[in-house]
């Protein structure tokens, strides 16, 4: 760290900003280029434009699961909402958010979307605040037939079918993250094949985003915030795709937050990257030294986040608050479904 607080990554934003539906078409969006000393606002689509033959996209191929489920206690009647963190399926069974007006106990049998039943095992976590539950057959299927879209909590209507669609990358394939990476949500088949036109290439990482992505810092000492933890994976021909680039003399662009969060995780130990899956808590403040990333494709993050530390943390604090201030002045959209920036490592 270098001597930031809390206080430092807050910022007032106007509610008409906070972005309720995606734009019509997904490329459509706004993208704001903060490389140089000088803000320009662009469209998405001009990404390709922006980048050299040869660069690296990283992008993360999660899949949204419709992770939130209503029901109610089976003895009591009283009303449930679960929203899945995490799917063990090779027992059937997840780890979950639980709102209830009294937390369940082991053994208890909660009845969802009036479909099916499960039973409640315990606490689960380090801070005990997710419960594991047992559903009665493969987890992945029960959702997709009876969840919901885990929409974000700044996000205000109830989850539809444009939202099964938009809230979605198009290249979407691994299932497990109850957020999307929004920042991938602006590519549509014709930027990537612009981007293949103009000779950049591509890879992929997986981390299954959580929902601790949208919970505020609330130590004042940034350094004692508990970072969440996320399983990710960085694959051997990822690997390789990152050695090619260094050898080419190009950069390694990362699209969105989570697939920063994934090269630097697979970077840590060694000081480069290797193949890598696990959990990873990392918590990549300013004074990080970055290993893989030179230059990130994000959407605008919520204020007091560790999301936004982040992106301070690549390209200078100073910079990326300047730019919220453009953004903001410009009248950009804000968060998930909101519009998109361009930045370079500092």
């Amino acid at each position: 760290m270098t001597g930031h607080t809390l206080a430092d990554f807050d910022f007032a934003l106007p509610s008409e900003l906070i972005a309720q539906h995606p734009v019509p078409e997904r490329s459509a969006s706004r993208l704001l280029d903060g490389r140089g000393a000088t803000p320009a606002d662009r469209l998405f689509r001009d990404l390709p434009a922006l980048l050299d033959p040869g660069d690296l996209m990283v992008f993360n191929d999660t899949r949204v699961i419709k992770a939130r489920l209503f029901g109610t206690k089976a003895v009591t009647g009283g009303a449930v909402e679960a929203l899945i963190e995490r799917v063990l399926p090779e027992r059937n069974e997840v780890l979950a958010h639980l709102r209830a007006s009294k937390s369940p106990r082991p053994g208890n049998v909660l009845r969802f979307a009036d479909a099916f039943d499960a039973e409640v095992l315990g606490r689960a976590g380090a801070d005990e605040s997710l419960f594991h539950l047992r559903f009665p057959s493969e987890p992945f299927a029960l959702l997709d037939a009876h969840g919901h879209v885990p929409l974000p909590p700044y996000i205000t209507h109830d989850d539809d079918a444009d939202d099964e669609r938009r809230y979605q990358t198009v290249f979407a394939r691994n299932p497990g993250a109850v957020a999307a990476p929004t920042a991938a949500l602006h590519f549509d088949p014709a930027v990537l094949d612009a981007l293949a036109a103009r000779g950049v290439h591509t890879t992929h990482v997986t981390l299954h985003v959580g929902a601790g992505t949208f919970q505020p810092v609330r130590a004042a000492r940034i350094e004692e915030h508990r970072m969440h933890s996320e399983w990710f994976e960085v694959g051997e021909a990822c690997v390789t795709a990152v050695r090619a680039a260094r050898q080419r003399g190009n950069r390694v662009i990362a699209v969105g937050t989570t697939s920063v969060r994934s090269l630097e995780a697979a970077a840590r130990a060694s000081g480069e990257l290797q193949a890598m899956r696990g959990d990873t808590d990392i918590f990549i403040t300013p004074g990080f030294e970055f290993r893989v990333v030179d230059a990130l494709v994000t959407n605008f993050h919520l204020p007091r986040s560790t999301l936004l530390m982040l992106v301070s943390a690549l390209a200078g604090h100073a910079q990326v608050m300047a730019l919220y201030r453009h953004a903001i002045e410009a009248r950009y959209r804000f968060f998930s479904y909101g519009d998109a920036m361009l930045l370079a490592r500092n």
